[in-house]
This record gives structure tokens, sequence and C-alpha cells, in this order.
């Protein structure tokens, strides 16, 4: 999994592997996801992350 963040346009992209993208569907407005042939997500794309409160991430570990 690899996390990108562009702070200069506010857009948060999440890969969560390198399957080649065979369809994207918008969730809403601001969130987008990419899927593989086998139905595996493979990307997920958030407009005005820092905006709507998606980034920065917070890592929660329990004690």
């Amino acid at each position: 999994m690899r996390t990108v963040y562009d702070e200069a346009d506010d857009i948060l992209t999440i890969h969560l592997n390198d399957k080649a993208i065979v369809k994207e569907i918008s969730q809403d407005w601001n969130t987008h996801i990419s899927y593989a042939e086998d139905g595996s997500i493979v990307e997920i794309v958030v407009l005005d992350a820092e905006k709507n409160g998606a980034w920065p991430l917070v890592k929660n570990h329990a004690a």
C-alpha cells in the first residue's frame, strides 16, 4: 500500500496494489474508487482531502 498526498491540489491517493485499472466509480463528487478486473480495489482518490477531514490520516493503535 502506498499513500500520496498532493498538498497543492489537496488530493489524497491511496494505492492498494499495482493491478491494472479497468473500472472507476465515483462514490460522490470527491471520492473515486478504481477496480481491477477481479473486482479488487486498486486505488482510492479523495479530492479536497484535508478540507473534508480525510487528511492527515490518523493511526490509532490499541494498547
